[in-house]
């Protein structure tokens, strides 16, 4: 006797089709997995024998072999149980086992026969629809798996329910799909913060082109306050936006009851978070806190607390947009197109310049500090900029400054220019941030007094090729912000403005 169905592999952001064979054949009783399965798809038997007993079935005192292939694949989670319950069940006759075919299954399976939720229903889901078939899933993930489109999903809370449904003595209803609710938190509004005007000028130009940003200042001075703000003045995601930052919460099980992300991730891990935890790995290479932060920002408080070795493994995904996690028995990738905001302090006391607080191994002790920074990674930072301390009369002045809502039409109009122009390009980006070779030369190639600024300025600052195209793009984003369809001396001015910072000794 024997019967197949489909279910689904992950690697990264991709979905592999696993075919499921199960047998049951004359021989010493014995239930047995093959096709490279981890210890978790090896427990599934136990799950599965414990599940029949709860409906009152038993296995067949005979030899079960459960075969997943492409063999060569690695087999990884909980997932597998329902496939196998399913072909099981198929193969003993308790269900039809056409009714299968056009169906990929994914589930995990309590003692009980319930269906408990799984991650990435929602990459399974796409996956299924583009061979133009249904799913089957537990109940908890169905309102995940109905952002996939018009395909046939069965989200059942058990087994038994599925078996009922083939049968014909059951329907199951299709889920309806989830959507997160936006909050509008106004106690996150850029209104609250009092001063900090030259700041708040960096984050609002941050946000209209998407460029990456460093603050640099004493304690308290409100670098926390102003990143945790941008999100706020951040347009909504896209339809296409959310579904794939969706997909990466769910494959990393990290998405809430199913429900669409419809808010820009943000995202700030502690400065004690290792490599695997920020750029993505482990043993499973789960997606990190650079991909989980994808289309969103990605806050580096303390930077130079980071690991040394952590802080340089950003470089390459903050260049290229996608993380490739490359172990000895994995070799994936997920797209980490973020906005870095980081803060730090200039020195490890965090009072460098002023005279009644500072160390007394100032300025050693801030080189020291700021040289856990490496250079090729603040290349890689578009904006930097010092916050300085707050003033007793600003703290002490009512909060007069404009509203997140107010900054944040701004910054749609901008972003709105920057689309309408890249689409007449026939260019897939949609940010400055993003516009490099060619392109970025032909949209922000200044004038001639502009040239002549930007050339003095390389051979000043030192800049190096990133350095010099990053200004473009921040020059570009000016001109985009003054409404100037050509990029100017005074844009260039500005831009370079932000480019390096002046530490204090």
């Amino acid at each position: 006797m024997f019967s197949r169905l489909n279910t689904v592999a992950f690697q990264g952001v991709d979905v592999i089709t696993i075919d499921v064979q199960v047998q049951i054949s004359p021989g010493n009783h014995g239930f047995t997995i093959v096709g490279l399965p981890d210890k978790a798809v090896g427990e599934s038997k136990e799950r599965v024998r414990s599940a029949f007993h709860a409906m009152g079935l038993s296995l067949p005192f005979r030899r079960i072999t459960v075969n997943l292939a492409p063999a060569d694949v690695q087999k990884e989670g909980s997932h597998y149980d329902l496939p196998i319950a399913l072909g099981l069940l198929a193969t003993m006759k308790a269900i039809p086992s056409d009714s299968l075919e056009e169906y990929f299954a994914l589930g995990e399976l309590s003692l009980d026969s319930r269906l408990a939720p799984i991650s990435g229903v929602l990459p399974a889901a796409l996956h299924a629809a583009s061979f133009e078939k249904g799913i089957i899933c537990p109940h908890a993930s169905g309102g995940e798996a109905a952002w996939a489109g018009e395909i046939n999903i069965l989200a059942a809370e058990n087994l038994l329910s599925l078996v009922n449904h083939f049968k014909g003595i059951q329907v199951l209803s299709p889920p309806a799909p989830l959507m997160e609710e936006v909050s509008h938190r106004k106690e996150l509004d850029l209104r609250d913060i009092k001063g900090q005007e030259t700041a708040k000028r960096a984050l609002e130009v941050a946000a209209s082109g998407g460029h990456n940003l460093l603050m640099l200042g004493p304690p308290g001075a409100g670098k926390s306050m102003l990143a945790s703000r941008l999100p706020g003045i951040l347009p909504s995601l896209t339809p296409s936006e959310a579904l794939e930052v969706t997909m990466i919460h769910s494959l990393a099980g990290q998405l809430n009851e199913g429900k669409l992300i419809r808010t820009r991730p943000f995202r700030d891990p502690h400065h004690s978070a290792s490599m695997p935890a920020l750029v993505g790995g482990g043993l499973r290479a789960q997606p990190g806190e650079i991909s989980l932060a994808h289309h969103g920002v990605l806050f580096l408080d303390e930077l130079p607390e980071f690991q040394r070795a952590t802080l340089e493994a950003l470089r390459q995904p903050l260049e290229s947009g996608k993380t490739v996690v490359s172990r000895a028995n994995a070799h994936v990738t997920y797209p980490s197109r973020v906005q870095l905001v980081a803060a730090m302090n200039p020195c490890r006391c965090g009072y460098l310049g002023d005279p009644g607080r500072a160390c007394s191994r100032a300025p050693k002790c801030a080189q020291d500090y700021q040289a856990k920074i490496s250079g090729p990674l603040l290349d890689r930072i578009d904006l930097h900029i010092e916050v300085a301390e707050v003033s007793a009369d600003d703290l002490t002045r009512p909060s007069l400054g404009e509203e997140s809502a107010v900054v944040s039409e701004r910054v749609k109009r901008v972003r709105d220019i920057q689309e309408a122009r890249y689409q007449g390009l026939g260019v897939s980006i949609h940010l400055n941030a993003h516009a490099d070779g060619e392109l970025l030369d032909e949209i922000a190639t200044p004038d001639e007094a502009g040239k002549l600024l930007l050339k003095k300025a390389a051979h000043n600052f030192k800049l190096s090729a990133r350095g010099y195209r990053r200004v473009m793009r921040v020059a570009r984003t000016f001109a985009d912000m003054n409404g100037s369809s050509s990029v100017l001396e005074e844009h260039i001015a500005e831009a370079l403005s932000y480019r390096h910072l002046h530490f204090s000794s």
